[in-house]
């Protein structure tokens, strides 16, 4: 929600305690308060894998990134799949 215009700030984003060793979550457009991690902009948070293939990675990072959640969250299915399309190609 919000792109192209400003985006609502101040929503609470649930992160699990325990996300699987290989994933990584990188914060950009969020900020920690005293009630806790809340949105402070668009393009929230990166999630990515790390697996043998590509695919793995995919499919890992995914499934870690449906279990983050805010309200108006948005999450991009397109990214990696032109890679995956290169190495399959």
């Amino acid at each position: 929600g919000g792109y192209p215009v400003a985006y609502e700030k101040g929503k609470a984003i649930s992160i699990p305690q325990e996300l699987p060793e290989n994933v990584t979550v990188y914060h950009a457009g969020d900020k920690l308060t005293n009630q806790g991690l809340v949105t402070s902009g668009g393009r929230v948070l990166g999630v990515t894998a790390t697996a043998d293939t590509l695919q793995q990675a995919l499919d890992d990072a995914y499934a870690a990134a449906k279990q983050i959640h805010f309200d108006g969250a948005f999450m991009r299915s397109d990214i990696g799949k032109r890679a995956l399309a290169v190495l399959e190609g």
